[in-house]
Formats: C-alpha cells, sequence, structure tokens
C-alpha cells in the first residue's frame, strides 16, 4: 500500500501543474451584444474547439467590459473576445502577457457607422451639434473609442457638443435611434449589416451618414500563462477553419468571419494611441 501511495505522489511531482489543472478551457466574451446572442454564436465554436482540444470549453456570459479584463488577470477566464481597445486594456492590466492569438480577416480593416434616422435631418458630422447621441459600452473599440477618435477629427468634442449616452450594446444602439430614444448613435459595421439583414432595422427609415476609416479591432485573445502547448493548439484550431467546409462554414458565418488569421500586439499599437489621444486611456 505504502509503494502504491509512493508512486502515485511521485507521478504527481514530476507532472506538470498546468497538465493536472488545466481540464477545461474558460472561454468569456466582451458583451457587445446581448448574452443569449454571444451564447448562440459561441455554441458550434465551442463544440469545435471540444474536438478539435479534446478537452471541455465553457463558455460563461460577462455583465461588462471590465469585468472580461479582470479576469483574465486573475486566471478566471483562459480566452476571451476582445475589441481592439479591450485587448489594450487588457494587456496593460496583465502588464504586457496577454496573448492575442487570432482575428477574423475582417477585423484587419473594421470599421463603424455612425446612422441616425431618415427624417432627423442630419446629413453630415457637423449635423452632430447638440443632439442626443448614443455610443454603446465606454469600453467598445467599435462602438465607442474609434467613433469618439474620428469625430474628434472632424471637429466635433463628444463631450462638449453632444448630450452622450451609452447604450451598452452595439445593437442597443441602433434600437434606442429606430424607437427615436436619441437622434443619432455610433455602433461597428458587422452588428449594422447583421441587424438590416435580420430585418431588425429598416435602411429607409435608419440610414448610416458617416462610416469611418479602417482600423484593426477585434481578436481572441488567451492568458499569458496558460500552458504553451495549449495555446498552440488553439491558435491551430482557428486557423484551420475553412469555408469550404459545410461544418466550418456554419461556424464561421456566425463569427461573422471568412476566415481567421494570425494577428500580433504590434497591430492593436493604433488603438493605443487612439484611446490616449481621445483621454481615455493614461
Amino acid at each position: 500500500m505504502f509503494r502504491r501511495l509512493w508512486l502515485v505522489m511521485l507521478v504527481l511531482l514530476v507532472t506538470p501543474i498546468s497538465a493536472l489543472a488545466q481540464q477545461t478551457l474558460k472561454v468569456s466574451a466582451i458583451p457587445d451584444e446581448a448574452p443569449t446572442e454571444l451564447q448562440r454564436k459561441f455554441e458550434p465554436l465551442g463544440k469545435y474547439l471540444e474536438k478539435a482540444l479534446k478537452m471541455k470549453v465553457e463558455f460563461t456570459p460577462v455583465t461588462d467590459y471590465a469585468a472580461t479584463v479582470e479576469s483574465l488577470a486573475a486566471g478566471k477566464l483562459d480566452m476571451v473576445w476582445y475589441g481592439g481597445f479591450t485587448f489594450v486594456q487588457a494587456s496593460k492590466r496583465t502588464k504586457g502577457t496577454a496573448i492575442p492569438l487570432v482575428q477574423r480577416e475582417e477585423d484587419e480593416k473594421f470599421r463603424s457607422v455612425l446612422i441616425t434616422r431618415a427624417d432627423s435631418g442630419i446629413k453630415k458630422m457637423a449635423d452632430l451639434k447638440g443632439k442626443n447621441f448614443s455610443f454603446g459600452s465606454v469600453s467598445s473599440t467599435s462602438g465607442h473609442l474609434m467613433p469618439r477618435f474620428f469625430m474628434m477629427k472632424e471637429g466635433i468634442n463628444p463631450d462638449k457638443d453632444l448630450r452622450i449616452a451609452f447604450s451598452g450594446a452595439h445593437d442597443a444602439t441602433a434600437l434606442q435611434v429606430a424607437g427615436g430614444k436619441v437622434q443619432a448613435g455610433a455602433l461597428n459595421i458587422s452588428v449594422w449589416n447583421k441587424m438590416v439583414d435580420e430585418k431588425r432595422i429598416d435602411p429607409k427609415q435608419v440610414v448610416v451618414f458617416y462610416t469611418t476609416p479602417p482600423y484593426y479591432d477585434y481578436n481572441w485573445t488567451v492568458r499569458g500563462n496558460l500552458d504553451p502547448t495549449l495555446v498552440e493548439n488553439i491558435r491551430k484550431a482557428f486557423l484551420a477553419l475553412d469555408a469550404k467546409n459545410p461544418d466550418h462554414a456554419a461556424i464561421l458565418k456566425l463569427q461573422r468571419a471568412t476566415k481567421f488569421i494570425a494577428t500580433k500586439p504590434e497591430n492593436y499599437k493604433g488603438i493605443e494611441e487612439a484611446a490616449k489621444s481621445a483621454g481615455l486611456l493614461k
């Protein structure tokens, strides 16, 4: 009995801690859409990752953007779907150890749109002065930071020239504009196109009056102390998604992606500089 106990203890001693502890990949995403929608979008991707990684993949919705940053830094989450600005915040919070793994090909040249009701009289950026305006979340790249940054370049100071509200999510912003709660708003172009396609928004009643220049945005980020072999396997799983495979095509469609490509921290330096310029990052 003592010999068997000694052997068990020996195995525990020579087995890496990560191999013993990492039985589940804990995943989340910034809440830029309704939690039920995020869960629906992730479900087939989660099943694909479970098969590819041979481990359980667990998606946990969170209530706000900051929660994903703190949870990744604390090791409560292993991987998070971040916008560019939230990745910058996570990188700073983790002292540069958070690893941006992959992004959609579309995220190399992402855009935001500014929308209004067709009968509002708003035709250009200058027409926004004095109006009620809705951003998404304070920490949103495409729903706040980059629209704010380009507004300032166009001579609009949101804090002085607009009456600002924060809806919390891209789809909520669009619905607030459609319902007349605010006169204009900013959201990412991907959610806008999706809502138009799904007929949740009538593009004859709600129109785009400004589209931002392109910028890097979303990515899948992992915590820096995740097992390196697991990190590489996650990367390979994403890069292996092929639109020619019907099962993969369904996953990519839900992610609003043609394919995933590798990314790197340097891609988000522009986002960091925009955040500093807009006074959202020290």
